[in-house]
């Protein structure tokens, strides 16, 4: 059985930075793509975030050069640093990851119950 589970969110005000961690466990065999999506209230789910297996990312148009995404495969961890936040970005953050468990040995998506970040003006 695999589960994420995210950490760090919380309340901030403009301008200021939070770093939310997320963490696979379980039976996992491997683990491709990792991420972050957001979804605020009355809105759709969107990307924030992304990182593969190699390392590539890619980031939605409204976090660029404010979010850093990085991860730890020694951990099965990922983080995203964010700064400059913005009262746009309150959102419950949820975490994924596309990877293979034991004894299923398919790719499927897993999310974690996501974490709210409250950004104040």
């Amino acid at each position: 059985q695999v589960q994420l589970v995210e950490s760090g969110g919380g309340l901030v005000q403009a301008g200021g930075s939070l770093r939310l961690s997320c963490a696979a466990s379980g039976s996992i065999f491997s683990i491709n793509t990792m991420g972050w999506y957001r979804q605020a209230p009355g809105k759709q789910r969107e990307l924030v975030a992304i990182i593969r297996g190699g390392g590539s990312t890619n980031y939605g148009d409204s976090v660029k050069g404010r979010f850093t995404i990085s991860r730890d495969n020694a951990k099965n961890t990922v983080y995203l640093q964010m700064n400059s936040l913005k009262p746009e970005d309150t959102a419950v953050y949820y975490c994924n990851a596309d990877l293979v468990a034991i004894p299923i040995m398919t790719r499927r998506d897993y999310w974690g119950q996501g974490t709210q970040v409250t950004v104040s003006s």
